[in-house]
């Protein structure tokens, strides 16, 4: 479960950032295409819901709550068109989150970058346990539709299996999010739910595909446990379980938590950067149902007790060794950029810890 952090102050650029930058500017932006590699929306046959096709062309994507991540002419030159961001199934209704919402989503768009939105509980005090019914989630979604036409992934609820989310026990009223989400937005791409990999999780999905009567288009999947103990486990217990496309859309390495949980494995940069070098060689290859892996997260906080810190570029605005290993996964996938920019990135990369 990510805690939310105040907003990240815009810090000013080193010297070596500015060259980069420049070089990107020189090089050129990545084109404002449609992202490419985007799985087709699950068709109807005879009222029942296909699973989506298999699929091998990956997409890559970074989760992160701060827009400062697009102004940042690393992540430009990455190339990266896939962007995740949760928030409180009620933002629109209060000014604050809404306008934070507006500026994600209008430095997400004019990057080029796809976002996808995920749900979950209200960031109001006092209100933590206080769900939306299915008709009131599925409004949310054409708001933001009406709002932002682009707009064409969304999952249900964020870890909703966890019991840090007060959907924990309803899976049946997941299987209404979805079933009224769909209706709302008959060509997007709509999430059963996403899944935090703790023990119980197969038994929920399970629940809620019988409150379904189907199997989903897509399952999201937060496999922070197994990826961070080198586990393939719970990954695969989750393709066992289902027929339907697995996007990561939480993953990566833990470098450091101070939010009062404890497991068991290490957290250091180093251990970041040999976690995301696993999801990449050992758990993506897992099946070719797994259609994108969203790592969490871009920067860390600047606080030194961070309550979760995952971040691919650390406090000061350095690169981790997390981030050279990204960077050399792009490019084993064909997806970094053929620009001046990105080849030197990668020049730097391919001689970088990690």
């Amino acid at each position: 479960m990510m805690p939310r952090r105040a907003a990240r102050p815009r810090r000013l650029l080193p010297a070596a950032l500015m060259l980069l930058a420049l070089a990107w500017l020189v090089g050129g932006a990545h084109a404002q295409a449609p992202p490419p590699g985007a799985p087709a929306p699950a068709q109807s046959q005879g009222g029942a819901e296909q699973p989506a096709p298999a699929t091998r062309e990956l997409a890559i994507g970074i989760g992160e709550q701060h827009p400062w991540m697009f102004g940042d002419p690393r992540f430009r030159t990455l190339g990266i068109r896939y962007a995740r961001i949760s928030i409180g199934w009620d933002a629109l209704s209060h000014p604050k989150q809404s306008k934070a919402l507006a500026a994600w989503l209008r430095a997400a768009h004019e990057d080029g970058v796809q976002p996808l939105i995920a749900f979950e509980h209200s960031w109001v005090p006092g209100r933590f346990r206080h769900l939306p019914s299915a008709a009131q989630l599925a409004g949310v979604v054409r708001t933001l539709r009406e709002r932002y036409p682009w707009l064409t992934d969304f999952a249900t609820w964020n870890e909703a299996n966890y019991c840090g989310q007060p959907t924990c026990h309803s899976p049946g009223l997941l299987a209404a999010y979805y079933r009224r989400m769909s209706a709302a937005c008959p060509s997007c791409q709509i999430l059963a739910a996403e899944l935090l990999d703790v023990p119980g999780m197969i038994a929920w999905v399970g629940e809620e595909r019988r409150a379904l009567g189907r199997e989903p288009a897509i399952w999201g999947l937060h496999n922070y446990l197994g990826a961070n103990r080198l586990s393939v486990a719970s990954t695969k217990a989750l393709l066992r379980a289902t027929h339907a496309q697995i996007w990561f859309t939480e993953t990566g390495g833990v470098v450091a938590r101070h939010n009062h949980t404890a497991h068991d494995f290490p957290e250091s940069p180093a251990h970041a950067a040999e976690v995301t070098r696993f999801v990449f060689e050992r758990l993506v290859p897992l099946s070719p149902r797994i259609a994108r892996v969203y790592l969490y997260q871009w920067g860390a906080g600047t606080s030194r007790r961070e309550p979760w810190d995952s971040g691919l570029i650390g406090p000061h605005g350095k690169p981790r060794p997390a981030f050279w290993v990204l960077v050399r996964e792009l490019r084993k996938l064909g997806q970094l950029p053929a620009t001046p920019a990105a080849t030197a990135l990668y020049a730097k990369a391919s001689h970088a810890r990690g």
